[in-house]
């Protein structure tokens, strides 16, 4: 981007317009988080519910102070070591942000990205930007600028375009509003990683509860409504690798009699194995015999096991290949773990309704 791409999206940031852009973890999708109604046209552009609160994004920690009250110590170690980055922090909001930026909560939640391109965005505009994911509400979150022009296209003023995201899943979100601190949506900034900073940090209840509750407030973003959901019917098996890997063949076998076209999201480790044992009786894409025309198995490779930071980058761009390919039922590996482990769970889990089988 140029000097005079920047003063041209914040231009229109200041004017209450919507500008899409890369962060380190996913695309957001920006307003003036002063301006009540460019956070209404935020929520109006993605279809999202106003009780979800949005993602105050800033460039100086000495924001801080001015858009919240109260600040705790604890905010201020945990910037010492992880911001700018993927963590937001909930604290009590400053009369400056509207209740249509927080989804009516007396609370405010703020994050330091480290993405060169969301940096100079926030200092070029001279305004703190709320920025929820930059995607259709419910939908896998945005990775590439292609995945926001198909959900947002048409919707938004500007679209910019910085490449893959890094991290490919949302920010750590802790709330300090509460004792013991909260962590209310787990992300690259694991557990164990803040317990260096605050070591009795603890898990919201609802965090990793496998069954869906519409009924509590929405602290943070994504704590109530299904989100990242493909558009087939997401199905996951949890248990041993191997007793995981036989439930995805025997699951994909059935709609595969039944005449559908199946999808798998898949390990490394056990993609293979896929391969071999279903195109004994039917097409996988990819070896050049499959078609719409006909039952096949689409196989995803997501990430190794060895590797959760693979699988973390690659998710929301496998579910939405599934889409791009309409297929309308897709199986999937569980991918236990207390830190990343648990951040790829959770949004697994609200991808697929809280559909999890136990095997």
């Amino acid at each position: 981007m140029t000097s005079a791409d920047f003063k041209e999206a914040a231009e229109l940031l200041r004017e209450g317009k919507l500008v899409a852009f890369p962060t380190e973890t996913v695309y957001g999708l920006g307003g003036d988080a002063f301006d009540p109604t460019a956070s209404a046209r935020i929520y109006a552009a993605k279809g999202r519910p106003s009780d979800n609160p949005l993602i105050v994004h800033i460039a100086d920690i000495k924001e801080l102070e001015k858009l919240c009250v109260d600040v705790p110590e604890e905010a201020y170690l945990l910037a010492d070591k992880f911001w700018p980055g993927p963590l937001t922090m909930i604290m009590k909001k400053a009369d400056c942000i509207p209740k249509e930026t927080t989804g009516g909560l007396d609370t405010v939640a703020i994050r330091m990205p480290s993405h060169p391109i969301a940096r100079r965005l926030i200092q070029e505009t001279g305004l703190p930007i709320a920025a929820p994911s930059a995607n259709a509400s419910g939908r896998p979150s945005t990775t590439k600028a292609e995945h926001v022009i198909e959900d947002l296209n048409g919707r938004i003023e500007m679209i910019i375009d910085g490449g893959s995201s890094d991290i490919g899943l949302e920010s750590t979100i802790v709330d300090l509003t509460v004792k013991p601190v909260q962590i209310l949506r787990p992300g690259y900034i694991t557990i164990e990683m803040l317990k260096g900073v605050i070591p009795d940090i603890v898990y919201d209840k609802a965090v990793l509860k496998r069954e869906r509750n519409d009924s509590i407030v929405a602290r943070a973003p994504g704590m109530k409504y299904r989100h990242y959901a493909p558009k087939g019917e997401l199905v996951i098996f949890e248990g041993e690798p191997e007793n995981v890997m036989n439930a995805v063949l025997d699951a994909t076998e059935r709609k595969l009699e039944e005449g559908y076209v199946v999808g798998i999201l898949a390990s490394e480790e056990f993609a293979g194995d896929y391969v071999a044992k279903i195109s004994r009786r039917w097409p996988v894409l990819g070896t050049g015999n499959g078609s719409k025309r006909e039952p096949y198995a689409l196989i995803e490779v997501v990430g190794s096991r060895d590797n959760e930071e693979t699988i973390a980058a690659n998710l929301f761009d496998k579910l939405r290949d599934f889409d791009a390919k309409e297929i309308p039922y897709i199986f999937g590996e569980c991918f236990p773990g207390d830190n990343l482990g648990a951040a790829i769970m959770n949004r697994l889990v609200k991808a697929a309704g809280y559909h999890i089988e136990k095997v």
